[in-house]
This record gives structure tokens, C-alpha cells and sequence, in this order.
């Protein structure tokens, strides 16, 4: 489910996106008209922090790169969390949207719950956004989109992989949490959520995913995107196990002011330009 920015009144072509998990913060602003983005920043927290002490992060990255003083086109704001769940979308009917949910998270009965169609898939993606900070976004700017980062990430790995023959498993990778995307013959198989504490346990889920879904780390094709490089801990752990390894690539065409770390970096939140 989705706001969109109706205001006609103010013709931009700045474009915002800001990405929202309780590990930390990124977002970046694309100038349209020159396909260039102008700005890109994240901010990793120390431990995972609760909702409102995200929301005094937010404020303070707003005041120090003076984000609010400019007027933005479009703005997206992804929401980075375990809290979702795929249903097939003949199965759904969002009179019972909590229900989807109980059964693999915890949530409150005073938790909003919303939904982003993926059509690329035919299937809804029920979620628990993080209201305080779309309430502060809609307070600060008016009208915006809101999507679960799961939801971009399907959309893009889909379309990536829709003339894929073999499996792969995309892993991508976040500061103490990581999402796993795997496909076989262009057809989603699994998505999945995972918290990590240390390289062993960051081995372990992508080892027991590839054994659950009985494929072979000898043929199986794993592709790392996001926060992760080919000297990291992570990196060589896995690739101790696991034959294939590559990175992915956002395939954009964007020009940038600063550089992001790498082609493969910062995949969700530039691909929900």
C-alpha cells in the first residue's frame, strides 16, 4: 500500500529516498532532469536501536545535511524490517492482513500493518512499517510512498533473473542483518530475513537455506549485494564453502557526485529510485 505525492504545485526534479532500519539510516537524492544523484549518505548505529531512537536519528541527519529545505518531486521511504510476509494475491484479503503476519512475527494489536502489490510476482507483501517516522516524513513534506525494502528487492532480482536457467541465492547484505532472495527458472523460491552477530552465524543461515531448499553449494550460484566486499570477513568465510560467488549490479545509468563504495552497494535504496 502507497501514498503518492499529488502535489502539483511544487515542479521538482530532486527525488528523495531515505532507507529505515533500526541498525541505521541511508538515503540519497537524485536530480532528474541531469540523471545524477546529488547526495548519498548512510549512518550505521553502534546497537540496534527502538523506533523513536531512530526517529531522533532521522531528525538529526534532516538538520545536518538541511534535507527539509529543499522541495522534492517524489519522496520514498523503505522500511527495512523482519516484519513482512509474502501471500499469493488470489490468497489475500486484507480484512485479515494481521493474520498473515502472527504467525512468523511479533505484533502488537496497536501496530499498522500495510501491504505493497508485487506484480511481477502476483503476490502482496504484508508489512509493519515504522508509523513514527511516516508520520514525521508526511508532517515535514505532505504526501509520499512508502514500501517494505523487500518489496524492491523481489521487484528488481525478478526482473534481473527473468531469463535465469539455474538457481541463485542473492544475499543482501546489511550492518548485522542480511535479506536472502532465492531463485530457480526466473520463479521466486524463498525470501527470507536474518540477524547475524558474527561471520559464523552469517555462514551458517546462508549453508542451512541452501540445505533446506536441498540445493548443491557445488553448482548453487550465491550473489552478494549491498554492504559487503571481496576482502571482507563475510566474503571469504562464505566463499570457503560455496563455489560460485559473485556480486550483483544495480545496472543503473546514474551519475553521481560521490561514488557509491561499489556497483553492488546501496541496491535497494538506489533502485527504489
Amino acid at each position: 500500500m502507497a501514498q503518492t505525492n499529488n502535489t502539483l504545485n511544487k515542479l521538482t526534479n530532486l527525488e528523495l529516498s531515505i532507507q529505515i532500519s533500526l541498525s541505521g539510516l541511508s538515503f540519497c537524492i537524485l536530480q532528474r532532469d541531469i540523471n545524477t544523484v546529488i547526495a548519498l549518505n548512510e549512518i550505521s548505529f553502534d546497537k540496534k536501536l527502538n523506533p523513536l531512537e531512530v526517529l531522533e536519528k532521522l531528525k538529526h541527519l534532516f538538520n545536518a545535511e538541511g534535507i527539509t529545505q529543499n522541495d522534492f518531486g517524489d519522496i520514498t521511504i523503505l522500511h527495512d524490517n523482519d516484519l513482512s510476509t509474502l501471500v499469493p494475491k488470489p490468497l489475500f484479503n486484507e480484512d485479515c492482513i494481521a493474520d498473515y503476519l502472527k504467525f512468523n512475527s511479533k505484533i502488537l494489536k496497536s501496530d499498522f500493518i500495510a501491504f505493497d502489490e508485487i506484480l511481477i510476482n502476483d503476490s502482496v507483501n504484508v508489512y509493519v512499517p515504522y508509523i513514527n517516522i511516516n508520520n514525521f516524513i508526511y508532517d515535514q513534506f505532505g504526501a509520499f510512498t512508502f514500501k517494505h525494502t523487500s518489496t524492491v528487492l523481489i521487484e528488481q532480482i525478478l526482473q534481473i533473473e527473468k531469463n535465469a536457467s539455474v538457481p541463485k541465492m542473492y544475499v543482501n547484505v546489511s550492518n548485522n542483518h542480511f535479506k536472502t532472495i532465492v531463485i530457480n527458472n526466473a520463479k521466486l523460491i524463498l525470501y527470507n530475513t536474518f540477524e547475524y552477530n558474527s561471520p559464523e552465524d552469517f555462514l551458517y543461515y546462508i549453508l542451512f537455506t541452501i540445505e533446506q531448499l536441498n540445493l548443491n553449494p557445488e553448482t548453487c550460484h550465491l550473489v552478494f549485494i549491498g554492504n559487503i566486499a571481496k576482502d571482507d570477513v563475510l566474503y571469504n568465510i562464505a566463499y570457503k564453502y560455496i563455489r560460485h560467488i559473485s556480486f550483483g549490479s544495480r545496472n543503473e545509468t546514474y551519475t553521481y557526485l560521490e561514488k557509491p563504495k561499489s556497483n553492488h552497494s546501496n541496491f535497494t535504496l538506489i533502485k527504489s529510485l
